[in-house]
């Protein structure tokens, strides 16, 4: 029934659509008196839009005229006109939604519409990207129409940021019109570009500073997320961790990882892979607790032990070097596993990474505290309006709905799409698989077909790479950082006969045009010649064009670009983002995925029926099954994958949740400080409540003056306030009143000794200092309680409920301490050298970590002590240099 009703009605991505041709059609009905307008009168509207959204006029409101206005400067400027399918693009984005768009479709010029409307309200919009070459190159890009209508574009990136200006020459040509200018200049540009770790780290940054004035960034106001399926759902897990080092001892990584060959697999841990999991059996706690000779190993006093032993076995039997890591001037650099490229000075968090460490034999870190933390998923719902952009969202639609508010809108292709993809291949061994994999490529380079061979890790590539030198073929490999070079690369993968393999999405946001870039060409033409000219680049540039014209045609008569996949990951949507660099715009193109029942994927989810229907037919490695039923069945385990992975990510977010309202609290309290002089109140607040605490557990109420404990409470107040009241009152309330007096002249006589302006000054450093540091030890707590609390599901006690309940008396805990100290810090205090005041109070962490952790332990990324010249860079990224900023009493 419901498939009759769709096909009458559509789906809701097709009334969608329909709805928004409606719109299209308005634009193009404006084209024309657009077009006609001079550069002046089209620079000019942006003032008038302006001066319409002032009095009241909405954003919807002059979308049709806005849109025309930016197509037609963009196809002055950049001789790019939006297509109609553009235009659908840029109002999926500016109502919040997510635009699946196929690779080749022009992304980025789509979104030049919604970031021009929603700059013109002046609150800002943030477009980010997945690394900082792409957030400087679409600045670059896309800056020449923002800066014709008189919008600033700023360029956040990792230790530098910049403002687009034309009439800025630098000598480094990859920042060519890039100004470089504060951090939080940048931030006040009309349109600001960056990654999503430099906008959630400056979120951080900026909740851990001593001056209203130095915070960099403003309200989260909108944002578009280039690639959104990798931020908001491959990174999801993984939070943004600010931390300082523990003094813990590392000697404890290599005693325990000493132990860990002993043990032996099924005997004394089991491994659950499709869990990623490993666990202890009752003759490996016996064992473990023999070796460490710790007694008993799940004794209160060895929880920290076992947690350790735990991380040890995961270092031992869950990550592989060369796949989840590499090896490198001795140090554990880590792999992504999403785009297989090196993740250098990042670190797994919980101990995992030292635990690695202590396997390899290399110097072990110190372990870090947290000291503030996010995950992706709650900044960015911090946002006013988000939206997103991508080539593949539709796999993750529900979870895109349900975590962020955000639907899906598949856009159609500007031309029929033609690649044809071809049935999975499977063979019985990875050797047989590789084998037919070679011999493939081998055949395409001979007949100049270009090919893009994906890899899910630096092992398979190196290996791949091993057996093409053998057979002579010449080839690119790309699977370590991600810099311009490697972009440069990719876009040359679709010139006939080229061979690149790269690992999953290496090369991400560079299109493959058929017959290769002609900028990339023209450069390789003057490589060797250092002092070429305007005239030498432009005449290179006509010749490489010409070449690539010759070039497509070649490729295109042998078929297109051939996706090979040597390997099915978890997510559809991975296999689907490699598909998608072949038959952009309508071009040809073929892919298909070689398999091996040997191959994660296929050996954890059931590949036994079809190893044993191969064994019945005498099929030998070399001999392959190809069939439309096993693509099906293997694109059903991955399904089952992604549900579980879902269930993971909305688990913690709803542990994560309940530290988000905490954090949001905390900062709230703490800008409040902040943006204020005079705390007195607050502080006398904070006394008072103080006050009533030592009343309540020494002289309660509801008990008789005769059994109040006054030697006990005298002692709290001196300790508390340092004040020797003569108590002479017999009721409660009286006795309130007496000490509350007390201690209010106890506090004049302070403001007396001191200066009010000094004290006022006091108060508010104090109150700083104490909250940034009750907060990062509540942080541990909260990972403690995190820790534990899954045990009590053993008790039939729903952890998520206990975890509420424990986290919120943790938080009352945390504002009476700071209440605590607060007030027992401004009764004792004692001036010494006014002018040391401002140096002690605006003293920094020496050493930090900026870095991602998570359950499956990420990153971290750790900034070296060094020495600090005047004229650096400051070190907590303000922008600003250092003698202005902390160093400004140094």
């Amino acid at each position: 029934m419901f498939g009759i009703l769709t096909k009458i009605i559509g789906t809701k991505n097709d009334r969608e659509i329909k709805r928004m041709w409606a719109v299209v059609e308005q634009v193009n009905s404006l084209e024309s008196a657009v077009a006609s307008l001079t550069d002046d009168q089209l620079r000019l509207k942006t003032d008038e839009f302006r001066k319409r959204i002032e009095p009241g006029e909405s954003l919807d409101d002059i979308l049709p005229e806005a849109f025309a206005t930016v197509r037609e400067a963009s196809r002055r400027i950049l001789n790019m006109r939006h297509f109609d399918v553009q235009l659908i693009g840029g109002l999926t984005l500016h109502e919040g939604k997510i635009a699946e768009m196929k690779t080749g479709e022009g992304k980025t010029l789509v979104a030049t519409l919604p970031v021009y409307l929603n700059a013109l309200d002046g609150h800002g919009v943030h477009v980010v990207t997945v690394n900082d070459y792409l957030a400087k190159r679409d600045a670059q890009w896309m800056g020449p129409i923002y800066h014709f209508f008189g919008l600033s574009v700023g360029v956040i990136q990792h230790e530098s940021s910049f403002l687009y200006d034309p009439s800025y020459h630098s000598e480094d040509s990859r920042l060519r019109f890039l100004r470089p200018i504060e951090r939080k200049e940048a931030y006040l540009a009309d349109i600001t570009y960056g990654t999503n770790n430099e906008f959630g780290f400056d979120y951080l940054r900026d909740n851990m500073r001593y001056h209203i004035n130095d915070y960099v960034q403003r309200e989260q106001n909108f944002a578009i997320v280039d690639e959104v399926d990798s931020i908001l759902i491959d990174e999801a897990r993984t939070p943004l961790i600010i931390s300082g080092p523990s003094e813990e001892s590392t000697d404890k990584y290599y005693i325990i990882d000493k132990i860990i060959p002993k043990l032996s697999k099924e005997t004394d841990y089991t491994v659950d892979e499709k869990a990623k999991s490993v666990t202890l059996t009752e003759a490996g706690n016996i064992k473990v607790e023999k070796l460490l000779g710790a007694g008993n190993l799940y004794d209160p006093s060895n929880i920290e032990l076992v947690h350790h032993v735990n991380q040890a076995l995961r270092a031992h039997v869950l990550f592989q070097r060369d796949v989840d890591y590499i090896v490198k001037d001795n140090e554990v650099i880590i792999v992504d596993e999403f785009t297989g490229r090196l993740m250098p000075g990042r670190r797994w968090s919980d101990g995992l990474h030292q635990a690695v460490e202590a396997r390899e034999g290399v110097k072990i870190a110190s372990e870090n505290q947290t000291l503030a933390t996010i995950t992706f998923q709650n900044y960015f719902r911090m946002y006013n309006k988000l939206a997103g952009m991508t080539g593949t969202a539709d796999t993750e639609a529900e979870e895109f709905a349900k975590i962020y508010n955000l639907d899906v809108i598949v856009i159609p292709t500007n031309k029929p799409m033609t690649r044809k993809d071809n049935s999975d291949v499977v063979y019985k061994t990875v050797k047989g698989k590789f084998d037919a994999v070679i011999n493939e490529i081998e055949d395409c380079h001979k007949r100049g077909q270009p090919v893009l061979v994906g890899t899910i890790s630096i092992e398979r590539s190196e290996l791949l790479s091993t057996m093409l030198k053998k057979k002579k073929i010449p080839h690119s490999v790309l699977n370590a950082k991600y810099h311009e070079k490697e972009a440069e690369i990719v876009s040359q993968a679709g010139r006939s006969g080229t061979v690149t393999i790269a690992t999953n999405m290496a090369g991400r946001g560079t299109d493959i045009v058929l017959g290769g870039s002609p900028e990339g060409i023209a450069k390789d033409m003057l490589r060797d010649k250092k002092d070429h000219t305007e005239e030498d680049l432009q005449k290179a540039f006509e010749k490489a064009k010409e070449l690539c014209i010759q070039d497509r045609e070649t490729v295109i008569s042998a078929g297109g670009l051939h996706i090979l996949g040597t390997e099915r990951h978890e997510a559809r949507r991975i296999d689907n983002q490699l598909r998608g660099r072949s038959g952009r715009q309508g071009d040809p193109g073929s892919s298909r995925f070689y398999l091996s029942l040997e191959d994660d994927l296929m050996r954890i989810f059931g590949s036994d029926k079809i190893s044993g229907i191969m064994d019945k037919l005498g099929m030998d490695e070399s001999q392959p099954i190809e069939h439309k039923w096993i693509t099906k069945a293997i694109e059903t385990s991955q399904k089952r994958v992604e549900a579980h992975n879902f269930d993971i990510r909305k688990h913690l977010l709803e542990y994560d949740d309940v530290n988000n309202k905490q954090r949001t609290e905390i900062y709230s309290f703490r800008r409040e400080i902040l943006s204020g002089d005079n705390h007195k109140e607050k502080a006398m607040e904070m006394m008072e409540d103080v006050l009533d605490e030592i009343l309540a557990l020494y002289c309660p109420d509801d008990k008789h003056p005769e059994e109040w404990d006054m030697k006990a409470l005298g002692d709290a107040l001196y300790g508390q306030f340092t004040i020797h009241p003569a108590i002479e009152a017999k009721k409660f309330e009286d006795l309130r009143t007496e000490l509350l007096d007390a201690v209010s002249q106890a506090y004049e006589k302070k403001e007396q000794e001191i200066g009010s302006d000094m004290l006022r000054y006091l108060e508010k450093m104090i109150l700083l200092q104490v909250l940034d540091s009750q907060w990062k030890d509540h942080l541990l707590s909260m990972d403690h309680l995190k820790e534990g609390v899954g045990l009590r599901g053993y008790g039939q006690r729903d952890p998520l409920v206990e975890y509420k309940k424990e986290a919120f008396e943790i938080f009352a805990d945390l504002s009476n301490r700071v209440a605590s100290e607060v007030v027992a810090r401004l009764m004792k205090i004692q001036i010494q050298r006014e002018e040391s005041l401002e140096k002690k109070f605006a003293a920094r962490p020496a050493r930090m970590t900026y870095g991602r952790g998570g359950e499956d332990a990420k990153p971290q990324t750790v900034v070296k002590d060094r020495k600090v010249g005047r004229n650096d860079p400051c070190v907590c990224g303000s922008g600003k240099k250092y003698k202005k900023c902390c160093g400004v009493n140094a």
